[in-house]
């Protein structure tokens, strides 16, 4: 069975970083994408940030290029997403999600209900 598990989130002041974990378990694909989605309050769920194990590429949402930055650690089966110059606006639920199979980023990132499976979520909340 295919879990992931979000950690890392929390609260911090505007200005601030924090580092969000995905750990995957049960997870034996050769060719996957996995990425980072948010939704706050009111507003409609976005995709932030993708890895693909293909080649390696990643994507972000113009709204953090320069300021998050996705990462994976293979032997710990953990994708990260650094997050830094955090603002207000940040704040949301993130959640990790994957999607199995070839995924080429530069054609296009999966949408939420293409993914394959879902983490439970992890709160991010920057103060002003």
């Amino acid at each position: 069975e295919v879990q992931l598990v979000e950690s890392g989130g929390g609260l911090v002041q505007a200005g601030g970083s924090l580092r969000l974990s995905c750990a995957a378990s049960g997870f034996t694909f050769d060719d996957y994408a996995i990425g980072w989605f948010r939704q706050a309050p009111g507003k409609e769920r976005e995709g932030v940030s993708w890895l693909s194990s293909s080649d390696g590429s990643t994507y972000y949402v113009d709204s953090v290029k320069g300021r998050f930055t996705i990462s994976s650690d293979s032997a710990k089966n953990t994708v990260y997403l650094q997050m830094n110059s955090l603002k207000p606006e940040d704040t949301a639920v993130y959640y990790c999600a994957a999607a199995v199979g070839l995924i080429r980023l530069r054609l296009g990132v999966p949408e939420w209900h293409e993914c394959d499976y879902w983490g439970q979520g992890t709160q991010v909340t920057v103060s002003s």
